[in-house]
């Protein structure tokens, strides 16, 4: 049976301010959503003036995010997936591509913005052999995070956690890795972790320096600290790795792009 996708919480209408800014309706503006308000339409178009190459980032997050699941739900038969920092939903949702391979698929949503809440629970809807839900949860609370899985994962059986676009947003690099850790330990053998998120670079640089001014602090990691959220894990091939070269759906790694965006995903032995 389908699971609601949400729990009871308090109506997300009365905490919505159109009026400042927020990441995942940014986001959803560069990916070409109508999910967005002034205020994030101005803070995206002042990161795009320094540093177009967002709007494509953005894209090619969203196609490692589907590669990702294709290989979590298939070659690698996961069958639950807890998607921390959800962001607006759009088109191949983690649940949509996962249930496509495996209908039976489990997914738990985890975000705290409250157009993300309204969206989720209209639109992440599962197929009915499998089950979706969605906690309205700060990634930093990793025990309610867990304590709101449990009532729809099986802790005791893999699952791919994955946090694409969402630790740039902790200051602290121990902090953001503390996360990490966190989540992973609470997780069986088997499980993987997927992270996707952007790398310093000068043109990156800048565009950060642009999106904290405009109030949407961001905090990029050099390749090397990227690589540490897996540690003690195993990496899949090809490592950590600019996101459009990950497992490309067409051509060799060699014809991608070399973008400010590095992702990973490793198994826990």
């Amino acid at each position: 049976m389908a699971e609601d996708s949400a729990r009871t919480v308090a109506d997300p209408i009365t905490r919505l301010d159109t009026g400042v800014p927020h990441s995942a309706r940014v986001w959803n503006y560069w990916l070409g959503g109508k999910d967005n308000f002034a205020a994030d339409r101005a803070v995206g178009d002042r990161v795009l003036e320094v540093y177009p190459d967002i709007a494509e980032i953005a894209r090619a997050s969203r196609a490692f995010l589907a590669r990702a699941i294709r290989y979590l739900a298939g070659e690698a038969g996961v069958r639950q997936f807890l998607d921390i920092g959800t962001g607006l939903p759009t088109a191949d949702n983690t649940h949509e591509v996962a249930q496509r391979i495996t209908p039976a698929a489990r997914i738990v949503y985890v975000d705290n913005d409250p157009l993300v809440l309204t969206h989720a629970r209209a639109l992440l809807t599962s197929s009915d052999a499998g089950a979706t839900r969605y906690v309205d949860a700060d990634m930093h609370d990793t025990t309610r995070i867990l304590a709101e899985a449990a009532q729809t994962l099986d802790l005791t059986q893999p699952v791919a956690v994955m946090l694409l676009g969402i630790l740039g947003y902790v200051p602290d690099y121990e902090q953001a890795r503390s996360i990490v850790r966190g989540l992973m330990d609470a997780m069986p053998s088997g499980s993987f972790l997927v992270v996707n998120d952007g790398t310093e670079t000068s043109g990156s640089d800048q565009a950060n320096r642009t999106a904290n001014q405009a109030g949407l602090p961001y905090n990029l990691r050099t390749r090397e600290q990227f690589a540490g959220f897996f540690d003690g894990l195993e990496l899949v091939e090809p490592g950590v790795i600019s996101s459009p070269r990950w497992r490309p759906d067409t051509g060799s790694i060699d014809d991608q792009p070399d973008m400010a965006v590095f992702c990973g995903v490793a198994r826990k032995p």
